[in-house]
């Protein structure tokens, strides 16, 4: 349900873009942006003639699943944090240091399935 609520936020959002620049947007709307972009990307984009994209099984997309929205929601609770005082946590700080955490999402849907549940 997380996902559904991401991908018709960034429908919202996109219309605000437009007019604005995604430079207008508060942080938390951008990390929405961003892990939209990843679901749709990385996630429901699939192409037939690749082995480890033909066909999904239910544990590679729970798997896919669990993991972007978790990077989504522990990104939300950092911008969160904000409010208790101490340094400012932005977006653009989260996105350079999970630089390689974001990287691993998007590249999540090029694990061969036929490896195996565990290898996965």
């Amino acid at each position: 349900m997380e996902c559904l609520k991401i991908l018709q936020r960034e429908d919202d959002l996109n219309e605000i873009v437009a007019f604005a620049g995604k430079d207008s947007l508060p942080d938390s709307d951008k990390v929405t942006l961003e892990v939209a972009a990843l679901l749709r990307h990385d996630f429901l984009q699939q192409n037939c003639f690749s082995s480890y994209d033909r066909c999904c099984p239910f544990y590679k997309t729970a798997w896919m699943l669990r993991n972007f929205i978790t990077y989504f929601l522990l990104a939300q609770k950092a911008l969160e944090s904000n409010t208790s005082g101490g340094s400012k946590i932005t977006w653009s700080i989260i996105q350079s240091h999970t630089s390689e955490i974001l990287y691993g999402l998007a590249s999540m849907k090029f694990e061969d399935p036929r490896s195996g549940e565990d290898n996965i």
